[in-house]
């Protein structure tokens, strides 16, 4: 029986996600990993089923094996998978627990002040637009 693929869940519509899809492109060589839009019905319901409110997403979701990661634990997880350099995102780990959670709050609460809209949904990179699910 096939398993699900590993999944990336992300805002669509933030310059900052659209920048973290290419890097998941760029560096997971196996080409497993798919990204769904949180605007999507499916991302929508991977957030609900995550306890995530859909409504107010601030938040990184990534699932795989049935596990999901959210924040930058999210993002860890991604980088350890995919390997060579996307590894360097273990270091955000020496940050302890509370300190990573707030920061990463930090960011995702005023993302599209400090890093613009962008639309995931229209890059142009082929490779990057078949990992797209919805």
């Amino acid at each position: 029986m096939p398993t699900q693929p590993p999944i990336a869940v992300m805002d669509a519509t933030c310059a900052l996600c659209s920048f973290g899809a290419r890097m998941i492109h760029r560096l997971d060589r196996s080409g497993d990993i798919r990204i769904c839009p949180i605007q999507t019905e499916r991302g929508q319901q991977l957030l609900q089923e995550a306890g995530i409110d859909p409504s107010d997403p601030a938040t990184w979701l990534f699932i795989e094996d049935g596990h999901r990661w959210t924040d930058f634990d999210a993002m860890i997880r991604v980088g350890e998978r995919s390997g060579g350099w996307g590894r360097l995102l273990s270091l955000l780990r020496l940050l302890p627990g509370p300190v990573r959670g707030w920061l990463y709050l930090r960011v995702a609460r005023n993302r599209y002040r400090l890093f613009g809209r962008g639309d995931l949904c229209a890059i142009a990179d082929p490779g990057l637009r078949a990992r797209l699910i919805s």
